[in-house]
């Protein structure tokens, strides 16, 4: 007899395709025109499936009731889409740019990162009781780097390419790449300090100097020198090899597009055995893989990397919808939630901005204080936040005296899992919003105010209106004059494309007619339209047949979808 097999497996492949499947329906909707981000949505969709709500995505029975062991999975998780975020957002960068840009980039990665850790660490201590400095500055580091993840939204899309220059979005990637890898030496000095010298030193030697030397040659030595040395060799390789199949003609072309995914893969594994900073080295690996611009320009109009990056951006958010202890904001032993707020408010406001509105000057990719404003503000807290508040949750779990965890320890994982969870979905929420927020805060005063000047004055609107002016007049005569109809308040982009368009497409009763271009059109708005001479259906037949009249020449249909749409810098209409 059949029978409903509801295992979790199936739940989870059906609740993962179906939400996939309908978002990207309106994909472009959200993302270009509401300009919603993918990570919000996510997290959005992840509380609808999660046992809070739906009960469909439920995390702690994948993890059989154990708490670490949903830890583990969420590390594990994070250092996947990590690993694969930053092999891809190096290789986004155009041929030796670390070389090109490190001046740029050792302003960013130094003071304003150490800026940004002493900063929140401060807010931190002010507003959590019963903490110490030493423990804030733990917490602190946990939410220093800007996610990568997070800043896609805001270097990718129409509005990236609207409002932000090319030179500006490299070196957001650039920052956002190099200073998740960067944050672990802001993360175990305290760790490292709170092992040897918390509590009274209990369960260890109460060195402060032991400490400060095992920070020193554990995350200086073996954790970053070792993950720059090797991501940069294994990234060099692998281009030297991936050179050398292509040109021999034995790779594929999946194989080909698919080599930067597998080498995230390959480094994450074996960063992992050797217990060093992957992630780090993912970001150099990916740089060195396209230190000479070849594999970028391959693969430049190719979908599969951005493909899965989606795929993993979409699933990881959900799993955070699922996974957050979003009880604990309100019910916890550390916080208050009238404090809880207040801290997220004054970390979004003060952890970065202030600090790149002072050095903007000395990154010569931000030209303007408006830039600089938008640099500071989106410095966004997300997937790296979660990767380290688990990796710390890790090494506290192994401060322990007589086999429990030592009680300052225990009440330090407490604190990290209600303040670093609360500060991402702060920063996934207010980042989310803050474009379409913008948008709809510029056109809607001014529609409103348009609306009312009118009513003021006695204006009314017609109800039909034919646009008679020159600049429609389209060929010359009045036969073929483009009418527009209606009136728009808000004035679009979309004339000039429509305009453009249209001057690419023969008129089918032209003779041997060359299409005019858009510079053509202006000047031809200018003097009066020369008259088309009227043809004749027996002229258009006897022209036919002795081949005077050409048949205009269709190109092959493609598809095109709303983003593949542009007008390039010569006004020419094209993908």
């Amino acid at each position: 007899m059949p029978t409903l097999y509801l295992d979790n497996f199936n739940i989870v492949c059906a609740t993962l395709g179906g939400f996939i499947t309908l978002f990207g329906l309106v994909s472009y909707l959200c993302k270009e025109t509401f300009y919603l981000s993918e990570p919000l949505i996510s997290l959005v969709a992840g509380v609808v499936f999660s046992p809070h709500a739906a009960n469909l995505i439920r995390p702690f029975e994948y993890a059989q009731g154990h708490e670490e062991t949903l830890e583990v999975i969420t590390l594990y998780f994070t250092r996947l889409v990590l690993g694969v975020q930053l092999v891809l957002a190096g290789i986004q960068l155009p041929h030796k740019y670390l070389k090109k840009e490190w001046k740029s980039l050792a302003f960013l990665l130094g003071p304003v990162m150490t800026t940004m850790w002493i900063v929140t660490s401060l807010l931190i201590f002010a507003l959590v009781p019963k903490i110490s400095f030493l423990h804030a500055l733990a917490v602190g580091a946990c939410v220093t780097p800007t996610d990568p993840v997070l800043s896609n939204s805001i270097v990718k899309g129409k509005f990236a390419d609207k409002n932000i220059p090319k030179d500006l979005q490299r070196i957001i990637i650039a920052e956002s790449g190099a200073n998740d890898g960067l944050g672990y030496p802001f993360l175990f000095l305290p760790l490292f300090l709170i092992l040897h010298t918390g509590y009274g030193g209990l369960g260890q030697d109460n060195s402060a100097g032991h400490a400060v030397g095992k920070w020193f040659y554990e995350t200086w030595g073996y954790t970053i020198i070792l993950s720059v040395v090797y991501g940069g060799i294994v990234g060099w390789l692998a281009k030297e090899l991936l050179h050398w199949a292509e040109e021999r003609k034995y790779v594929d072309r999946e194989s080909f597009l698919v080599h930067a995914i597998t080498l995230a893969l390959f480094i994450v594994g074996t960063m992992g055995m050797l217990g060093s900073d992957d992630v780090l080295a993912c970001f150099i690996a990916g740089n060195t893989f396209t230190w000479d611009d070849w594999f970028r320009r391959e693969t430049k109009d190719d979908s599969l990397q951005p493909t899965i990056d989606m795929l993993l951006n979409v699933s990881v958010f959900i799993w955070f919808g699922a996974v957050c202890p979003w009880s604990a904001f309100v019910h916890n032993h550390v916080i208050p939630v009238y404090r809880l707020i207040p801290l997220g408010i004054l970390v979004l406001l003060l952890r970065r901005p202030p600090i790149v509105w002072l050095l903007h000057r000395k990154i010569h990719q931000i030209e303007e204080t408006k830039q600089a404003v938008f640099v500071g503000f989106f410095g966004p807290i997300g997937v790296s936040a979660i990767f380290y508040l688990y990796l710390s949750l890790e090494f506290l779990n192994h401060i322990t005296v007589d086999g429990e965890v030592r009680p300052d320890a225990e009440y330090l994982k407490e604190v990290m899992m209600v303040v670093i969870w609360f500060l991402v979905i702060c920063s996934i929420i207010i980042h989310g919003l803050t474009i379409p927020l913008g948008k709809l805060g510029f056109y809607l005063p001014r529609t409103i105010s348009e609306a009312l000047s009118r009513e003021r004055d006695g204006e009314t609107t017609p109800a039909f209106h034919v646009d008679d002016s020159e600049e429609s007049r389209i060929g010359g005569s009045s036969a073929t004059r483009i009418r527009r109809i209606g009136r728009s308040i808000i004035r679009s982009n979309r004339s000039s494309l429509s305009i453009s368009r249209s001057s690419t497409r023969p008129h089918p009763l032209s003779l041997n007619q060359t299409p005019a271009t858009t510079q053509e059109l202006g000047a031809r708005s200018t003097r009066p339209p020369s008259p088309t001479p009227n043809v004749s259906t027996d002229q258009l037949a006897a022209m036919e047949a002795s081949g005077k009249l050409e048949e205009p020449q269709l190109g092959p249909r493609t598809i095109r979808f709303p983003d593949e749409v542009h007008i390039d810098g010569d006004g020419k209409y094209g993908a």
